[in-house]
C-alpha cells in the first residue's frame, strides 16, 4: 500500500486544540445559551469537512485523482490553456460545491496534470489554492463563512448571486492573474502528447469504482441539500470503512487525514468567539464605524490572527452593517497567510497525499500580492453597484 504523506499534525496542532477546548469550556461557562447558539451556527462546516477529508482519501487511494489529472493533461497540451482550464475548474466547482470540496478534490487533480506532462505543478497547485478562496464569494454555499454572515439575512441564492457576481468575477481574474504572471516561463511551454494510462487490475478498478461512487455521492449531496453535512460525513465514514475492510488502506492514515486535533481546535476557537460576540456588543460597534474598505480590512485581519471561520463567528454574532464587504475580507482575505482559512490546512493535506511539497512561504507571497488587488478590484465593483 503506497504511504499517504499528510500535513498539519504535530505540537502545533495538539496546542490549537488544547486552545479550542480551553476557550469551549469557558464560552459554556460563561453563558451556556449563547454557547450553544454559537455552537449550532459553527458546527455543520466542520462536519462538512470531515466527510469530505474521508472521501478525498478513498478517491486518492482508488486512483481517482491520478486519472483525472492524466485526462486534463491529455487534453490541454499547451501550458496556458490547461491554465486557463484550471481556473474555469476551480471557479465552478468553487462556486457550486465550496472551496473545501475544490481544495480537497481538485488539488491532487492538479498536481496529477501537471505530473503527467513533466512540467513543475507550481501555476496549478498554488493557483488551486488562492483561486478556491478567491472564488467562494459567488453562492451562499461556495464559503461555509457565507452562511454564517448571511444567516441574518435570510437572502435566495439567487438575490445573493445578483449582488455580488461581478465582484466574484473581478476577484477570480485579479487572483489568476497575479498567478498567471508569477509562473509565465513554466505557462509557456508545450508539450507532445501524454501517453495513456494502463489499465488498472480488477482490485484497483474497485477501489476506482469506490472513489467514483464516493465523490458522485457528496456532490449530488451537497447540490441537492440545504443542510449537507451530516450525509456527507456518512458517505465518508461508510466508503473509508469499506476500504478499510478491503485492507487497501488501514485505520491510522484514514484518521490522520481528519486532522482531529486542528478541526476540534478550530471549532472551540469559533464557539468561543461567537459567544464573546454575542454577549460583548464591542466587535459590532467598532464595525458599524467602518465603512466598506475598513470592514474588509478588519475581516481580513482577523481571519489571518484566528482563522476565518472563527471570524466570521465573531463579526456577525450579530447583524453586520456592511455584509458584502464584511464577506470579501472573510472571504479572500485569507489568500494573505496559511492561518486564513481551513481550505490551507486542507490544500496541504491533499498537496502532500499526491505527493508535492507544497511551500507556505510561496502561496503566502503570491497571496500577499494577489489578495489586496482582488479584495479591492471586488470592493470597487460593489460601491459602483451601490452594495455595502
Amino acid at each position: 500500500m503506497r504511504q499517504i504523506r499528510l500535513a498539519g499534525g504535530g505540537a502545533g496542532a495538539w496546542a490549537l486544540a488544547a486552545a479550542g477546548l480551553l476557550g469551549l469550556s469557558v464560552a459554556v461557562a460563561v453563558d451556556g445559551g449563547d454557547a450553544a447558539s454559537a455552537s449550532s451556527q459553527d458546527w455543520p462546516p466542520f462536519v462538512l469537512v470531515s466527510g469530505l477529508l474521508l472521501v478525498g482519501v478513498v478517491a486518492d487511494e482508488g486512483g481517482l485523482f491520478a486519472a483525472a489529472g492524466h485526462l486534463l493533461a491529455r487534453l490541454a497540451r499547451r501550458g496556458v490553456v490547461l491554465f486557463g482550464g484550471a481556473v474555469v475548474l476551480v471557479a465552478v466547482v468553487t462556486s457550486l460545491l465550496n472551496l473545501d470540496t475544490s481544495v480537497a478534490f481538485l488539488t491532487p487533480v492538479l498536481v496529477y496534470a501537471a505530473r503527467s506532462r513533466g512540467e513543475g505543478e507550481a501555476p496549478l497547485l498554488y493557483g488551486c489554492l488562492l483561486l478556491s478562496n478567491a472564488a467562494s464569494l459567488l453562492l451562499p454555499g461556495s464559503n461555509l463563512t457565507n452562511l454564517i454572515v448571511l444567516g441574518h439575512l435570510r437572502l435566495s441564492g439567487a438575490r445573493f448571486l445578483g449582488e455580488v457576481a461581478p465582484a466574484w468575477l473581478v476577484s477570480v481574474v485579479v487572483t489568476a492573474s497575479v498567478v498567471a504572471l508569477s509562473e509565465r516561463r513554466s505557462l509557456a511551454t508545450t508539450v507532445g502528447p501524454v501517453p495513456s494510462r494502463r489499465r488498472a487490475r480488477d482490485g484497483a478498478r474497485g477501489a476506482f469504482a469506490m472513489a467514483v461512487v464516493s465523490v458522485s455521492a457528496v456532490t449530488a449531496l451537497v447540490l441537492a441539500l440545504r443542510a449537507p453535512a451530516l450525509p456527507v460525513a456518512a458517505v465518508g465514514v461508510l466508503a473509508a470503512a469499506t476500504v478499510v475492510v478491503s485492507g487497501r488502506v488501514t485505520s491510522a492514515p484514514v484518521l490522520q487525514s481528519l486532522g482531529l486535533p486542528v478541526l476540534v481546535g478550530l471549532f472551540g476557537v469559533a464557539v468561543a468567539l461567537g459567544t464573546l460576540g454575542r454577549t460583548w456588543s464591542a466587535p459590532s460597534a467598532a464595525l458599524a464605524h467602518l465603512d466598506s474598505w475598513g470592514t474588509a480590512a478588519v475581516a481580513a485581519a482577523a481571519s489571518v490572527v484566528v482563522n476565518n471561520l472563527p471570524a466570521a463567528s465573531l463579526l456577525a454574532a450579530r447583524v453586520p452593517h456592511r455584509p458584502f464587504a464584511l464577506l470579501v475580507g472573510l472571504d479572500i482575505g485569507p489568500n494573505l497567510f496559511v492561518t486564513g482559512s481551513l481550505a490551507w490546512i486542507l490544500w496541504l493535506r491533499a498537496a502532500s497525499m499526491a505527493g508535492a511539497s507544497p511551500s507556505i512561504r510561496r502561496a503566502s507571497r503570491l497571496g500577499l500580492v494577489a489578495a489586496p488587488l482582488a479584495m479591492g478590484g471586488a470592493l470597487g465593483v460593489l460601491a459602483l453597484a451601490g452594495t455595502r
